[in-house]
């Protein structure tokens, strides 16, 4: 057996991949859940998910790296070198015999701190633009995972987003009756399901809010994930389900017929996985890499997208309502959809860490 650092956090699309790699490992014999250490932040849902996953969670300092020239960029170097002396004390302790990072804010220091304490590290992107963590770790290691085809690092290897077995590899597959009824809803009405992401998007809340009754009319239902930070609509119509988060998103995508998501790459990998057609609102801040985590399946036909300023209720009546109007175009999007997804990935990604730990044997 393995002793293993996970490193990652933040939003579901760090955490989630890091928890299927969890369970992988142990479900393939690498490595029990005790273990399995993962390093997140205390502010992150890894909080929150990790410990109810069964697995030991250390936190970290949350350090954004400074955009421009203040205290806090004075101040971040040295908080930086004591987060990686941090990190050393917990692969030192762990007896930590390889590193594997998933970006975000708690994966930085474990890099630096994986190549000083020459521990094997394996890294993950998830999206097709990486992120400034992954950047930099990338510096450290030959053993990286991309999930899309557009991402560009060195000695990369395209092998997809790890995802739940329950998604990818159902013991037994629900109904479309039972996920529906799960959620209170009618088994035999078509469903709409709509996600900002974990945290929510005030953009795409306020259109459905908008337009929901003009959906219900449609004949459809519609499950609306606000997220954690909004507050629910008071008064729901019949048909219309809201909540903060859902924690069975598998139950979630298999009541749905389409849906309507922001484009983080873990949200469109499972969408691929399920074959859904897709409406996606990418989030318009930072690096542009939802629009581009979009792009195999805008280019296969089985989602449309829709920049964030764009998506209005004019947007919506004019093109959404159609679309869900029209069974024919809803099948070509889903037919459009297969082969896009890579259930296998997680099981794959464990086959690095297996591979990057013999080469690090062989050369001691």
């Amino acid at each position: 057996m393995t002793r293993v650092l996970l490193a990652g956090g933040g939003t579901a699309g760090h955490v989630n991949p890091l928890l299927a790699v969890a369970a992988e490992l142990d479900r393939m014999g690498v490595a029990k859940p005790a273990e399995i250490l993962v390093l997140g932040t205390r502010e992150g849902l890894e909080s929150r998910l990790v410990p109810e996953a069964g697995y030991r969670l250390v936190t970290t300092a949350r350090l954004p790296m400074p955009r421009r020239l203040s205290l806090d960029a004075v101040l971040f170097w040295p908080r930086f070198a004591g987060a990686v002396l941090q990190v050393i004390g917990v692969i030192r302790s762990h007896n930590t015999e390889v590193v594997a990072g998933f970006g975000g804010y708690a994966s930085t220091p474990a890099y630096v701190a994986a190549w000083l304490t020459k521990t094997p590290l394996v890294l993950h992107e998830a999206n097709a633009v990486a992120g400034f963590a992954n950047r930099l770790g990338a510096r450290f290691t030959r053993y990286i995972v991309t999930t899309f085809s557009q991402t560009r690092l060195p000695h990369a290897r395209l092998l997809g987003m790890p995802m739940a077995r329950s998604i990818t590899h159902p013991v037994s597959k629900i109904s479309v009756a039972a996920a529906r009824k799960h959620f209170g809803l009618d088994t035999g009405k078509k469903t709409l399901l709509v996600t900002g992401g974990s945290q929510g998007s005030v953009t795409i809340n306020k259109t459905t809010e908008a337009v929901v009754s003009e959906v219900l009319a449609l004949g459809w239902q519609v499950i609306h994930l606000v997220g954690l930070r909004n507050l629910l609509p008071k008064d729901p119509a019949a048909g219309y389900v809201a909540l903060h988060y859902c924690d069975r998103m598998d139950m979630a995508f298999r009541a749905s017929t389409a849906v309507v998501s922001r484009a983080g790459a873990a949200t469109v990998s499972e969408i691929q996985i399920v074959g859904l057609p897709a409406i996606f609102v990418p989030y318009p801040v930072g690096n542009g890499e939802q629009e581009k985590n979009a792009a195999d399946s805008l280019n296969a036909g089985a989602a449309v997208m829709v920049v964030d300023r764009d998506f209005t209720p004019e947007y919506v009546r004019g093109t959404v309502l159609p679309l869900l109007a029209d069974d024919a175009a809803l099948q070509r999007m889903r037919s459009g959809s297969k082969g896009l997804g890579r259930p296998d990935a997680a099981s794959a990604f464990v086959d690095v860490i297996s591979e990057a730990l013999k080469a690090s044997s062989r050369r001691r």
